[in-house]
């Protein structure tokens, strides 16, 4: 299976502008610039879209988790914080936060949790990280 997107950018760093576009016509010349990556513009930015995919990727294996305990979730929500900062070898993503809420009926707190990490470091874009940047999860059975 392979995926796609694409980036076009005109101008400078600062003054320039981008559109991301993907396969699935999800991502249709959808705006990004430096205001939108480093300030509070309107528009999407790379880290973004990076938590995005990492909390639809972990919520996913997180079912996937749970379905292979003979265990089905009614719910399951995720939000993923992605820090950008600037070190010394330049900016990087240091961390990667991820908040789980899951309504798992007759699931015990013991077989979420064991769930929940298997689902943390099993999913492809938190293997994609790992070794480069923190992931933390909290992951929580309402």
């Amino acid at each position: 299976m392979e995926r796609t997107a694409s980036a076009v950018w005109k101008g400078g760093l600062k003054d320039g502008t981008g559109a991301i576009s993907s396969q699935s016509g999800v991502l249709n010349e959808t705006q990004y610039s430096f205001s939108t990556r480093f300030e509070n513009g309107i528009g999407t930015n790379p880290e973004e879209l990076i938590a995005a995919a990492h909390a639809g990727c972990f919520t996913m294996a997180l079912s996937g988790q749970l379905t292979g305990a003979n265990l089905t979730p009614e719910s399951l929500e995720t939000k993923a914080s992605v820090k950008l900062e600037k070190t010394d070898d330049g900016f990087k993503i240091t961390a990667i936060h991820l908040t789980t809420l899951a309504k798992v009926p007759g699931a015990s707190q013991e077989a979420f949790d064991t769930a929940a990490q298997n689902a943390k470091n099993g999913c492809p874009i938190s293997r994609l990280f790992k070794g480069n940047t923190e992931i933390t999860l909290d992951a929580k059975l309402v």
